[in-house]
């Protein structure tokens, strides 16, 4: 019986280990702010047991819509009647939101957004656009406060067929329940004389604008990006940002008021903040005229004064913008990824591109404008590094992880301040459209992984989604891969990105989460 009672003993210390550590949350598009998204305290995934066959998905959870927004965790909401449990927030096209154990998967509650009779927009009868399918609901990633336990969320939908409208609601991590007043409508109007305006105001449209960006939290105000649905319609570029404890409107920013287009989707990626405050955002397509002192923005990274309304501090805008806008060569279809303070005469750096392929390097601090002929004003631009560009790069440890498309995952060093001008390591595997936005995961400097969903099968009916890990010190090292394993996470959904935290993987899809972690 001693024998026994010991053997028991260490199974039991064996199992709650995980749980005494410091638990992760992961909280943001991309894991913060700067939208790097490393995870650099996991403690529990290695590339040798990444590697091994005790790695594999774990469980699969239905929900009612597909997920194109990355799931979110919180660690230790304290649920009624559990206790703190880290739990998994999963946005649908359904306009859903459900709270799933992260690490066993039990639902905890599942709330629809939808006001009575409300329902999703038709992609083909509302919006004549087929970027997503079959509707349009909750499409943009969600964003978490820890401080007042709130998670923010945007939704899309309909009245009467005819009513369109976008809603922000506050919720309640441990619940689900609407909190600060909310859910509020989407509105903004502004002065302009750019495409729609009516009498010199443009207003804003909660269908035709396309609220794909993430959410960002900073400042104490929930920041809104929008764009357009296939480019379709009277749209521009807006940044609506709300107070995150009362639900009230502090600032509504139109990229081109005097113009058209420019607007603000980045592939998911969210607006990204420094540690001053200041908002950072790319553009696509659209009027530019910055240089001879208008204020329209098109094809540009902008840097926005935070504190009060929204208003233009710094830009870049690169010199060949009238060629990008002619044929459809979006600037902002990448993420902004904002560098940590880097040695050098550059210390804060922000790393962008775009669908020409082009990877610019922008000293935060002096932007560059626009400059006739070249792009020698700024840090740096790598023209042939990379494929086409859909994505967010990572940056984890002094280097830099992007996927173009249709190309290889690659790893350029940064020294200086300066991206090596070729990768280091990449992937053997090369990715087809819309290429991948990397998650890196290490336990400080140690253990690093990179992860990634090749989602270039969406477009085939029941097109899977394939999970891999590479090593991210050696990228032509893959660690895993959910095909050869033969455990995919479901049908795919483009520009998914997967979140690390606590020894497990959470992977969005059509109508599922798929968790993957050590059995």
């Amino acid at each position: 019986m001693m024998r026994i009672a010991t053997v028991l003993s260490a199974l039991l210390v064996l199992v709650s280990m995980p749980n005494c550590q410091a638990q992760v949350s992961v909280l943001t598009y991309h894991n913060d702010n700067f939208r790097t998204g490393a995870n650099t305290n996991e403690t529990i995934l290695t590339p040798a047991n990444v590697s091994s066959n005790i790695f594999k998905r774990l469980f699969i959870r239905s929900v009612d819509g597909y997920v194109y927004a990355q799931p979110l965790v919180a660690a230790g909401v304290n649920i009624p009647r559990f206790g703190p449990r880290n739990v998994v927030y999963v946005a649908t096209e359904h306009d859903s939101l459900y709270a799933f154990d992260a690490d066993t998967g039990h639902s905890y509650w599942h709330t629809r957004l939808l006001p009575r009779r409300g329902l999703p927009i038709s992609s083909v009868k509302d919006a004549n656009c087929t970027d997503l399918v079959p509707e349009i609901g909750v499409t943009s990633t969600p964003v978490i406060d820890p401080s007042t336990s709130t998670i923010y969320v945007v939704e899309k939908g309909k009245t009467n067929n005819t009513v369109f409208f976008q809603r922000l609601h506050a919720l309640d991590l441990a619940t689900g329940v609407e909190k600060f007043g909310g859910p509020v409508r989407l509105t903004a109007s502004t002065p302009g004389t750019g495409n729609g305006n009516v009498s010199g105001t443009l207003t804003y449209d909660p269908l035709v604008q396309h609220q794909r960006s993430a959410l960002l939290l900073a400042n104490g105000v929930v920041y809104i990006a929008s764009a357009a649905h296939c480019d379709l319609g009277s749209y521009h570029g807006w940044i609506l940002g709300y107070n995150a404890t009362n639900l009230a409107q502090v600032t509504a920013f139109n990229t081109t008021p005097n113009g058209t287009d420019g607007g603000v989707w980045m592939s998911g990626c969210g607006p990204a903040a420094d540690g001053s405050g200041n908002i950072f955002v790319a553009t696509g397509n659209g009027s530019f005229d910055a240089d001879t002192g208008g204020s329209d923005y098109g094809d540009s990274t902008l840097k926005l004064s935070a504190g009060g309304a929204l208003a233009v501090a710094d830009y870049f805008t690169p010199f060949n913008q009238d060629a990008l806008n002619s044929v459809d060569n979006d600037y902002g279809a990448g993420g902004v990824l904002l560098l940590p303070d880097q040695p050098g005469a550059h210390t804060h750096l922000a790393i962008q591109g775009g669908k020409e392929g082009t990877i610019y390097v922008v000293d935060r601090d002096n932007m560059g404008h626009f400059q006739n002929g070249s792009d020698s004003q700024i840090v740096q631009s790598l023209t042939t590094a990379i494929g086409p560009i859909f994505c967010t790069p990572a940056y984890f440890n002094g280097n830099i992880y992007y996927n173009g498309t249709p190309d290889n995952l690659k790893e350029f060093a940064v020294n200086n301040g300066l991206l090596s001008i070729n990768p280091i390591s990449q992937s053997a595997s090369v990715f087809q459209f819309p290429g991948t936005t990397p998650s890196i995961s290490a336990n400080g400097t140690t253990n690093a992984i990179a992860w990634i969903i090749q989602t270039d099968a969406y477009t085939n009916r029941n097109g899977q989604a394939i999970l891999h890990a590479y090593d991210a010190t050696d990228l032509t090292r893959e660690l895993y891969n959910s095909t050869t394993r033969r455990q995919p996470p479901g049908a795919a959904v483009k520009f998914a990105v997967p979140t690390v935290a606590n020894g497990k993987i959470y992977v969005g899809a059509v109508r599922r989460l798929a968790v993957y972690g050590l059995h």
